[in-house]
């Protein structure tokens, strides 16, 4: 099994507390001080769970240059004062690099009790991606 380093731990709770910020901005109609500090701890959360060289090369791989233009151009957005705008165009960029994650992720949800038994409905399922974790194991 693999080691988490204290690195990864405050990583984790980084990204969390940069999740949770940026909930409470939009919860609070799109307040650009709590949206900015949730980018930002975000971002660091995700730099200190995979290391800085590998978030680097995440963000600018070739085939998602685009995705990082729009995510990094939405957070830009946001620190300049049109909150709104940038969200969107961070969402935009943020389905754009992390698209790839979505399959393993559902596949993931899918095994967890109660949400898997929702995820597993038939009028649920036909839209979710197949695939993921799944696929990759032949299940």
């Amino acid at each position: 099994m693999m080691q988490i380093t204290d690195f990864q731990k405050i990583g984790v709770g980084l990204a969390g507390f940069g999740i949770a910020f940026l909930f409470l901005g939009v919860l609070f109609f799109f307040d650009k001080g709590l949206l900015a500090i949730g980018n930002i701890l975000f971002i660091c959360g995700l730099a200190f769970v995979i290391g800085l060289e590998r978030t680097f090369l995440f963000f600018f791989q070739k085939h998602k240059l685009k995705g990082t233009a729009f995510f990094l151009g939405g957070i830009l957005i946001v620190l300049l004062g049109w909150p709104m705008i940038g969200m969107c165009v961070e969402i935009y960029g943020f389905v754009r690099l992390f698209s790839g994650l979505f399959p393993v992720a559902i596949s993931f949800l899918r095994r967890v009790p109660v949400i898997g038994s929702v995820l597993n409905a038939p009028f649920i399922s036909s839209w979710l991606p197949k695939g993921g974790l799944d696929a990759e194991a032949g299940v």
